[in-house]
């Protein structure tokens, strides 16, 4: 037996799709997810696009089974989690399971409402909407609802959150502590969220074009995206086909800013040789890159950067899916987790939408059409945060 991290389900909710399937055919249809405000009562209603889960707090609690007055970050992240255990066709019960979920706003969507009519009345709001508020809870009340208890975490590193979850989870696959483990995260949209980015100035007023030489910032999103990761053991046991393995991973922190990322790419470069030197690849053996590609001044430009001196002259395709999504924050690793380990079992390339112009200072440019039957045997999947903190997962094919 080999220490191999095989990836066997997939689950996801985002702005395009409420399951795999549907975020498929929106990815190849050139469907975006962003529009106007519709849930999110806020103050940028008519000026901000985001990209918004097209189901209500009801209706996600219908599906579910957890009551509507739940966080909504619980809600999205159940949805996506049954639905990878599901694709997975894996029965957790006496295997060693673990739960390992990323987010970056906890239960602060019902906060913010609590908040606003306690102020108004100290008598008003109900302590439910508050009781699920720190980081940790959403994990806890959807591993509650699994039946998962060998292990339960959450990873809370900013725009990385769900790429280092994922390969916790398969560092402790390989250090056989754990049989499965579904990994990823997920993130609702808050007022809090989307008037700090606005006061960061980094948010466009219309759909974000990442990697474009006019870009104007990014459009936040929400969603829930987890894979099911198992053993060599355990994937032997299951009739359904693996998708591919988890080869490669590494975190690396530049220390530039508390935002923004470094000009030459510093931790992006580190986090993508540490994944190769991980997976035994070299900067030519990668097919794809799903970039973090958030439509910033800075991170594009950064990214960009350390692309170029780790592949020059040969660049492999790569795209933004966020271009669909938006950028999810805490989600947003697994969300593009899911996508790429799609993109190695089906052969299939992202357009990165809107793109029109070359940036100048880049030799390279995304790819702009959805690409069918492609020969791809290692996908990179990038997740650059505040912070610093950068991750790099790298998906092979089996």
């Amino acid at each position: 037996m080999s220490n191999a991290v095989f990836v066997a389900g997939a689950g996801i909710i985002s702005a395009i799709g409420n399951n795999v399937a549907e975020n498929l055919h929106a990815l190849e249809t050139g469907t975006p997810g962003m529009s106007k405000i519709t849930l999110l009562d806020s103050a940028h209603k008519e000026t901000l696009p985001v990209a918004e889960v097209k189901r209500t707090n009801e209706q996600l609690a219908a599906i579910t089974g957890l009551p509507a007055h739940i966080t909504r970050t619980a809600l999205l992240s159940l949805v996506a989690a049954k639905e990878a255990i599901n694709d997975a066709n894996i029965n957790i019960q006496g295997l060693r399971t673990g739960f390992i979920s990323a987010n970056s706003v906890g239960g602060m969507d019902k906060t913010e409402n609590f908040y606003a009519q306690f102020l108004s009345d100290k008598n008003a709001g109900r302590l439910r909407n508050v009781i699920n508020h720190e980081c940790g809870r959403p994990a806890e009340i959807v591993a509650d609802a699994l039946g998962i208890k060998h292990f339960v975490t959450t990873i809370s590193t900013a725009c990385s959150s769900s790429a280092n979850a994922i390969f916790l989870g398969a560092r402790m696959i390989r250090q056989n502590m754990l049989d499965v483990v579904i990994a990823g995260g997920v993130d609702a949209l808050t007022k809090f969220t989307l008037n700090g980015f606005n006061s960061l100035m980094i948010l466009d007023n219309e759909f974000c074009k990442p990697f474009d030489e006019n870009r104007k910032g990014l459009n936040l999103g929400e969603g829930a995206g987890y894979i099911v990761m198992v053993s060599e053991k355990v994937a032997a046991t299951l009739k359904t086909k693996m998708y591919c393995t988890l080869s490669g991973w590494c975190n690396a922190n530049d220390a530039y800013h508390q935002t923004a990322s470094s000009p030459g790419g510093t931790g992006s470069l580190l986090a993508m040789k540490g994944a190769l030197q991980k997976a035994g690849l070299s900067a030519n053996d990668i097919d794809y890159i799903n970039l973090h590609g958030t439509g910033t001044q800075n991170n594009d430009i950064a990214e960009g950067t350390a692309i170029s001196t780790l592949f020059a002259p040969r660049y492999p395709k790569m795209s933004s899916t966020k271009s669909f999504t938006g950028h999810t924050l805490g989600a947003s690793g697994g969300v593009e987790a899911v996508f790429s380990a799609l993109s190695v079992k089906h052969g299939l390339i992202y357009p990165n939408l809107r793109f029109h112009t070359q940036m100048k200072e880049l030799s390279f440019a995304p790819e702009t059409k959805f690409l069918k039957e492609q020969s791809i045997k290692h996908v990179m999947s990038n997740s650059f945060g505040f912070g610093g903190n950068c991750s790099s997962l790298i998906f092979s094919g089996v």
